[in-house]
């Protein structure tokens, strides 16, 4: 029995048990290098831009293969120009976001930020990731909601269409980082009261999967099983393309 006994011990605090059973890092399409993520737009469609983090690079290719005749959908690619960009959180995104505006003009701009902001760091703004409720956020609610603004003021100087996707839900346990359930929730809220003073049109992707979380979202992850992915670049794909339909409406 006290071989026993210690054994089980031994099992419970292996390191291979704990390595086993931690959250998968990483959506399936950023992971996944065959992907092909050039294409030549048409010069006589409208261009749609995706901004956004790994959830977004989980549909953006449906999204761009279910507008194909109507629209040259992009994502911000890189310095490089080859290879899909994760638009990380607010403070990438204030680094970043003149650089990914002035690749072209643009008609209709679908944005999210707010996973990254989120997640719990070893230090303030940075990406070092921790599983410490008692480590801080990579940016405060506050800080998210100061940035959020002058990223929105920079979208809208570029005259295209917005819509701003809500942050999606996060199952309980998710970790390596640490990301709680009920932040998605309060920073939602900060960012919609930025978008109704701008009347920004919303798509609400946070409610749109509530229902469907343990069929389409990985357990104890942010990310989202293909399943998910598609049923996310469905309802991405039908707001754009309601957004073109009233851009050529406008014309």
């Amino acid at each position: 029995m006290r071989y026993r006994s210690s054994l089980l011990i031994a099992l419970l605090f292996s390191p291979f048990l704990f390595a086993q059973a931690a959250p998968e890092a990483g959506s399936t399409a950023e992971k996944d290098k065959s992907l092909v993520w050039t294409f030549t737009p048409d010069p006589d469609l409208p261009n749609v831009l995706i901004i956004g983090d790994s959830i977004s690079i989980g549909y953006t290719l449906q999204v761009r293969e279910r507008l194909q005749g109507k629209a040259n959908v992009f994502r911000p690619m890189g310095r490089n120009g080859t290879r899909r960009e994760n638009c990380n959180g607010t403070i990438y995104g204030l680094e970043h976001i003149d650089r990914w505006l002035a690749v072209q003009e643009w008609d209709v701009i679908h944005f999210n930020w707010g996973l990254h902001d989120l997640k719990h760091v070893k230090t303030a703004g940075s990406n070092d990731k921790s599983n410490d409720p008692n480590d801080p956020t990579q940016a405060t609610l506050e800080e998210y909601t100061e940035n959020m603004k002058v990223l929105v003021a920079k979208l809208r100087a570029t005259g295209a269409r917005l819509i701003f996707a809500t942050t999606t839900p996060i199952t309980p346990g998710t970790l390596n980082p640490l990301r709680t359930p009920e932040a998605p929730v309060r920073y939602n809220a900060a960012a919609l009261e930025i978008m109704k003073a701008n009347e920004i049109r919303v798509n609400d992707l946070h409610a749109y999967c509530e229902p469907h979380l343990k069929a389409w979202q990985k357990p104890r992850n942010c990310h989202f099983h293909p399943a998910g992915s598609d049923a996310l670049a469905k309802q991405v794909a039908a707001v754009i393309a309601e957004e073109l339909t009233a851009l050529k409406a406008a014309d």
